[in-house]
Parts: C-alpha cells; structure tokens; sequence
C-alpha cells in the first residue's frame, strides 16, 4: 500500500481513503513512479491472462476499469517512447488515474494484477509483444484479415477495428 499510495499527492489521505473512505477510491499522479497503458478491455483481458500463463514472468500490475471498458499496465515510465494503436493511450506525467487500494480485487475498478509492494512492473517488451499477439488472435476471431507482412500496414491495408499496436521512440 505504501508504494502505490506514494503516487498521490497525499500519501497519507490516500491510504486512509483506501482504508475508511466512501468510495475507497484514490487519484494517482502517472509519470513519476511509472506510466499507464490503457487499452481496450476485451484486448486488455486476454493480455493479461496471457501475461499470467508465462512460466517465470511475474506480471506487473494490471487495473480493470469495467465502466469504461478498459485495462491499465503499470509501466516503467518512458518519456521518449510513444505508444500507437485502435483505442490504445499512455498516461503518463501530468495526467492521474482513479485507483483502488492495491487488495482491491472486486467491483467495476479493481486490480486484476494487484501491485505487490515492490515496484514490480510490467516489462514493456514483454507488453508489447503480448498486445501484438493477443491483437491479432482478436482480429482473426473477429474475420479480419492479418496486415501485411512487410511491416507497417498502410492505413488501405489496415482492416477496420483491428488494433494497430506500435512502439516509438521519439528522439531528440
């Protein structure tokens, strides 16, 4: 609790909402302790139920925002990559997200990975490479055709509603 109620700008009130409050809902500052990629929520739950299938991988944290149909991954902060795709935002300094107490497991904002104390969080490679699987297994289930395969699709190439997932990284 400690570690996750450190992102707020009242640690203390933070923990005591968690722990008394009415809503039991606290806002935490992205950027600084990590950064949120957001995505869809069908996309976002297979993701992280592939993240958990993998043998020595701990998965970091993972937030379900059931209201507003998506998934948070806790991140490392990055301030020189950018992430692209269908429904897919980075939060990161500036911006807060609504969070429950990290043993929150229930109700429509809950952890589906809850935070473990450590700072443990998920690796961005590993993310990566599971949205782009998990993207294209959604795609084949919805009839959409994969992109081509000389890299980036063309947006004529890219089917409608599949999610484009890229990485950047943004220089100087």
């Amino acid at each position: 609790m400690e570690w996750l109620a450190a992102a707020s700008e009242d640690p203390g009130a933070c923990k005591q909402e968690w722990q008394n409050g009415s809503t039991g809902i606290a806002l935490l500052e992205a950027g600084r302790f990590w950064d949120v990629l957001i995505v869809p929520e069908e996309l976002g739950l297979r993701v992280a139920d592939l993240l958990e299938e993998l043998p020595l991988l701990e998965s970091g944290p993972c937030l379900l925002d059931a209201r507003r149909r998506h998934v948070g991954f806790l991140l490392p902060p990055e301030p020189q990559t950018v992430w692209i795709g269908t429904g897919v935002r980075l939060l990161s300094a500036g911006t807060w997200i609504a969070a429950p107490a990290p043993h929150c497991r229930w109700g429509a904002l809950r952890w589906l990975v809850p935070p473990d104390g450590t700072g443990a969080l998920n690796m961005p490679e590993v993310l990566e490479v599971a949205l782009q699987r998990c993207a294209g297994e959604l795609s084949r289930l919805q009839g959409h055709g994969a992109p081509a395969a000389h890299g980036r699709p063309t947006p004529t190439e890219r089917p409608l509603g599949r999610p484009q997932l890229v990485r950047e990284y943004v220089t100087g």
